[in-house]
């Protein structure tokens, strides 16, 4: 099981998740290099030590520690966690599901939205469609559950269209790291 940081950037569902109240209220500058370096090898492996780390990027183990802790504290890395496979964790049916909201209701779709099972993340988008949620279920029927009971059960979600997922592609990620 590999563990991984999880990294915010502007538009992801985590900076998304910051922005409802869980931000510091610090502005946070642009990375550096060395900060971009310490983020991506993270990503990579976020179980390494401190002294590895510091190795890693050519810095002392108490600068490696220091900018450890502030991009920690400035909501930048913003948690380790395993990545889990979802399939072979018994979530084999994923949907991409977009609701049109009413006008002026994100906060109370997108509280609604955090209390329902299953949702793996949800965004606010610019689109043809309001919200885009990513539906991990452990079959078809769970999956119709949820879609046709209880998202469109939340107060302001007016349609929603489904999307079955076939099979997931990774991407080359985020290139934190320069060069």
């Amino acid at each position: 099981m590999d563990d991984q940081v999880t990294v915010a950037s502007s538009g992801s569902a985590a900076a998304a998740g910051r922005s409802a109240g869980g931000s510091s209220g610090r502005p946070v500058g642009p990375l550096d290099d060395i900060d971009r370096r310490i983020v991506a090898e993270l990503a990579a492996d976020g179980r390494l030590s401190i002294r590895t780390l510091a190795e890693r990027v050519h810095v002392s183990r108490t600068n490696a520690y220091a900018r450890l802790e502030r991009l920690v504290a400035d909501g930048v890395i913003t948690g380790f966690h395993a990545a889990v496979d979802p399939e072979r964790a018994g979530l084999g049916t994923s949907a991409y599901v977009s609701m049109t909201v009413q006008q002026n209701s994100w906060r109370e779709v997108s509280a609604g939205l955090r209390e329902i099972p299953f949702i793996d993340h949800f965004a606010l988008v610019g689109a043809d469609y309001d919200v885009l949620a990513l539906v991990r279920a452990p079959d078809n029927s769970t999956l119709r559950d949820v879609v046709l009971d209880r998202i469109q059960s939340v107060p302001g979600v007016l349609s929603t269209r489904t999307w079955l997922v076939f099979e997931e592609v990774p991407g080359r990620g985020t290139p934190w790291a320069k060069g």
